[in-house]
């Protein structure tokens, strides 16, 4: 395994830790909080790009949040835990706990519309498509899978192809795997990394969301990678770059880790 990515709030900047604990959610942290409008409708960086420049750290059950032009500020969770508010991720609806007031203002300040952040609690339940998974199989606020992996020969291939290469965080991978050939990904079926087993269960339908520059908080004026992932991973499906996991196990993985195909 070379790199592990945690996204505490979703659409917003990676952790890059050297170890990670596996729950049934995916990455323990990973997109377990979420940025939704007056609605309660999910936001990302596809129509706020400028969420990618959000960088939050965890501090126990709370978060430490930063944001060009804005002064850091610490959310945490409404003390009183039965205020939950329903929120919509894609077809989901489900409910979570909404931070305190003070983020909401700093959120919504940011983004220029009123906004807030939620927290995933345990009560929390997200099923993930049945048309993938086990009956039980659950899911974080990530778009539909627990975690997403791709190879790092995957994005050397893309980039042998751009005028400009990209880095691996406009894909915003959970796990990356080095020393395979470009997209071996495609053929497994089941892995282990270390000694968390994973079901590899579908290919990763990209978006506009890969033309998002990440550091700049912006769209790619080129229209890359998506423009040239189109010319060569087009399928009936979408434009596919990378594979969807479910653990089959939990525990905790690190840098270094071997990555074995199972199946």
């Amino acid at each position: 395994m070379s790199a592990i990515h945690i996204f505490p709030v979703k659409s917003c900047a990676p952790l890059a830790p050297l170890e990670a604990v596996v729950e049934r959610r995916g990455l323990r942290h990973d997109r377990r909080w979420i940025v939704v409008d007056a609605q309660g409708r999910f936001m990302t960086a596809r129509k706020h790009p400028r969420m990618t420049r959000v960088i939050a750290t965890i501090d126990g059950d709370a978060l430490r949040v930063e944001a060009p032009g804005m002064s850091p500020i610490e959310v945490h969770l409404e003390p009183d835990a039965d205020a939950r508010v329903d929120v919509v991720v894609w077809d989901s609806a489900l409910s979570g706990r909404r931070a305190d007031r003070q983020s909401e203002r700093w959120i919504s300040e940011y983004l220029g519309q009123p906004a807030c952040f939620v927290f995933m609690d345990e009560p929390a339940r997200r099923a993930v498509d049945p048309n993938y998974a086990r009956v039980g199989d659950e899911v974080s606020f990530a778009d539909g899978f627990p975690l997403l992996l791709i190879s790092q020969s995957a994005l050397d291939a893309l980039n042998e192809r751009l005028q400009a290469p990209v880095p691996m965080l406009r894909f915003r991978p959970n796990l990356v795997v080095a020393g395979t050939p470009a997209h071996a990904e495609d053929g497994w079926r089941s892995i282990r990394v270390g000694s968390v087993a994973f079901d590899i269960v579908k290919p990763c339908s990209r978006c506009v969301l890969t033309t998002v520059e990440p550091e700049t908080g912006s769209f790619d004026p080129s229209g890359e990678p998506l423009r040239t992932l189109i010319s060569y991973r087009r399928t009936p499906a979408g434009v596919m770059f990378g594979q969807n996991l479910i653990p089959r196990s939990t525990g905790t993985i690190a840098l270094g880790d071997a990555v074995v195909v199972d199946a």
